[in-house]
């Protein structure tokens, strides 16, 4: 198998892959010590059988350009294909701002064909391919050089079998006509939303049962701290500061050293220095918060009047169409989904686009006293209400 360490092999291949329909893609990378992944290996594969149309690409080579393979992204009569592409998108975003075009993630085509919740990788081998998947090298430290000829086989596998799997899915797609679903879930994932975190909106992922105004506004503090600082320094968001201390931070409102001596989940090393400084400034900011200014909760849907009744047959109804329809229940509406709906609330995935024809208009009816349910078997149909 062929590893490019070269801009001008890359270019080779690239522009080889450019004559055909589509190329296959994966990467392996690391970021458990790193606040943006480190990309260690990029596989690519292109219609044929030859061993010249799978290579592995080395970007850890000084000197190696990667512009050959974003103008492969931008060539838009050539599908970029990729399993469960997100984090590989955002790679790829945070390098150079290109997305991939058109693409196709056989995760989410899958889910749409009938393959179950996030279908693995090594699953669609299982029952597409019809092949085992050799998994010796799943926890490789992809930094490491030289890679051996296990390692290399193994991640030139994630491209090889994933030809036959977008074909067979392209093809399902295509008979079903579905192929517009799949298009209308990948534009979250070309979304440059999706991966471009703003600080100050950081301290909507972490998981506090306060949700006091005034606590808030300092979480809200030391979550864009800690998120500017990561950035800076290349390190995770835990390595800086945990949630949890982040939350007994918000709670005790430290003022000085001597106080954030006294946490008892603040790491030593953010202690002192310019953590503990960020910290310190962070805190202040937040306590003196003017009352208009700090952040509130969204409780819509704590106070949401749920008729338990209905979001039971919302749920038996959903069942009904997602095993009617072949398609995965969790990518039409959650749980909490159907609540909402049961509540009153119409602004929910589930009442929209592709999802809408699938489940949304008859949950609407349903709710509307339009239709009714009805069991015979297994079997559950939909009745027409004069």
């Amino acid at each position: 198998m062929k590893t490019l360490t070269t801009t001008e092999e890359l270019a080779e291949f690239c522009q080889a892959a450019a004559q055909h329909p589509y190329v296959t893609l994966d990467t392996e990378f690391l970021r458990e010590r790193t606040y943006y992944s480190k990309l260690c290996l990029v596989q690519m594969a292109m219609p044929g059988t030859g061993e010249e149309n799978a290579v592995l690409l080395d970007p850890l080579v000084d000197g190696l350009s990667l512009e050959p393979l974003y103008d492969l992204f931008r060539d838009t009569s050539v599908v970029k294909v990729f399993h469960a592409a997100r984090q590989d998108l955002e790679i790829f975003w945070v390098d150079a701002k290109v997305f991939p075009e058109p693409l196709f993630d056989t995760q989410v085509a899958a889910m749409v064909c009938g393959f179950g919740d996030q279908a693995g990788y090594e699953t669609l081998v299982r029952k597409i391919v019809h092949l085992p998947l050799d998994k010796s090298s799943r926890f490789t430290d992809w930094s490491r050089r030289p890679l051996s000829e296990a390692q290399k086989t193994y991640a030139l596998g994630d491209v090889t079998h994933l030809r036959d799997i977008y074909e067979f899915l392209a093809a399902e797609l295509e008979k079903s006509g579905r192929s517009h679903w799949v298009e209308e879930e990948l534009r979250i994932l070309t979304n440059p939303a999706t991966y471009d975190i703003v600080p100050s909106e950081a301290w909507r992922r972490v998981k506090t049962r306060n949700s006091s105004p005034k606590f808030l506004a300092v979480v809200r503090e030391l979550a864009a701290f800690r998120e500017v600082y990561a950035q800076n320094a290349n390190l995770p968001r835990n390595r800086v500061f945990k949630d949890e201390a982040m939350t007994e931070l918000a709670a005790t409102k430290p003022r000085n050293a001597g106080d954030l001596g006294a946490s008892r989940l603040l790491l030593r090393e953010a202690r002192r220095g310019a953590i503990a400084e960020g910290i310190l400034e962070a805190v202040a900011r937040g306590v003196a918060c003017p009352p208009d200014q700090m952040p509130q909760p969204d409780r819509r849907r704590e106070k949401l009047q749920v008729n338990p009744a209905l979001a039971d047959l919302l749920r038996v109804l959903l069942k009904s169409k997602t095993e009617s329809a072949s398609v995965a229940a969790k990518l039409i509406a959650s749980s909490a989904d159907l609540d909402a709906i049961a509540a009153g609330l119409r602004d929910v995935p589930a009442l929209s686009g592709w999802r809408r024809e699938v489940f949304g208009n008859d949950a609407l009816r349903l709710c509307d006293g339009e239709i009714a349910l009805t069991a015979k078997g297994q079997t559950v149909r939909v009745v027409e209400l004069g």
